[in-house]
């Protein structure tokens, strides 16, 4: 099968090959389930739920009926060996989560795994997920971005963690509760220092709510009462360590003579791979002391 086909085939009446779904689904508005995504639920023989309730007002919303089995991380041992059973027998059963891509933050890695290991086929049902709908407006470097999910909830474990994290070279993304976003924003402020960040909370639904600015500002933002809803937290990358300035101030003496300070500084962090704002300032250094040649 090419990395482009469907295992389902391109035809809608065409029944689903057996195997397991992982079947993502809305994270707020129900307009944003795929139309494969609503495929696969209809002809699928089951949907494995992570709440009932949950996933059947979505499907109550989209005219879709199927029998639901629960599985969680509280009766998951009893269940997987159920789960698997039926997939061996041939069954098409689709795995959804409360909101969002399933295992992300979410249970079914073991139901994955087990899947795998037993050679029934796993296919993937993309779609909407928090982490990467809230990186995509942050306005934040996308390049790198490291994944955390939720943090700790005791205060002094979540500090150990945060400073595990402080030298990772990518924005980073959490996933906060309500009531700890604020004092979760202050621990960074200790740890992190002045960075950038951005808080998206309720993303996709009618109080969709994106807030930006340093740590210490979103902390004081978020210091009182808890704010409503899911919250997805982006952290900006470290600033990166200082330039060998051997290397950057010969190339600098190079072009400063031919070229503006800006224009020379984007030059040789280009060539360099060393911090923009760190070879500027270094650039303004060498020009007011005069140490380029005439």
């Amino acid at each position: 099968m090419g990395q482009g086909d469907s295992p389902e085939g391109e035809s809608p009446s065409m029944v689903l090959a057996p195997g397991l779904y992982v079947t993502a689904t809305p994270i707020g508005n129900a307009s944003d389930l795929s139309l494969r995504a609503m495929r696969v639920l209809k002809a699928c023989d089951a949907i494995v739920v992570e709440d009932t309730r949950v996933t059947s007002r979505l499907l109550s919303i989209h005219g879709i009926s199927r029998p639901l089995l629960t599985y969680n991380d509280h009766n998951a041992p009893a269940i997987r060996p159920k789960l698997l059973a039926r997939l061996q027998a041939g069954e098409r059963l689709a795995l959804v989560s409360d909101a969002g891509t399933p295992l992300i933050s979410d249970p079914g890695h073991r139901l994955v795994r087990a899947a795998i290991e037993e050679g029934i086929a796993v296919f993937p049902v993309p779609g909407p997920s928090a982490a990467v709908a809230a990186l995509s407006v942050a306005g934040l470097p996308t390049d790198r971005f490291f994944f955390v999910g939720f943090l700790p909830s005791k205060h002094g474990e979540r500090q150990t963690m945060l400073r595990e994290l402080k030298a990772i070279p990518a924005t980073l993304v959490f996933y906060e509760s309500p009531n700890r976003i604020g004092a979760t924003l202050a621990d960074m402020a200790e740890i992190f220092g002045a960075r950038e960040a951005v808080v998206a909370r309720e993303l996709t639904k009618m109080h969709e709510d994106i807030r930006r600015g340093t740590l210490a500002h979103l902390a004081e933002t978020y210091g009182g009462d808890a704010p409503k809803g899911e919250i997805t937290l982006l952290v900006a990358p470290p600033e990166g360590e200082e330039p060998d300035h051997s290397k950057v101030d010969g190339l600098l003496l190079m072009a400063l003579p031919h070229m503006p300070v800006n224009a020379a500084a984007a030059l040789v962090a280009e060539a360099t791979g060393a911090p923009r704002r760190a070879v500027y300032t270094r650039a303004l250094a060498l020009k007011n002391t005069d140490a380029t040649p005439d």
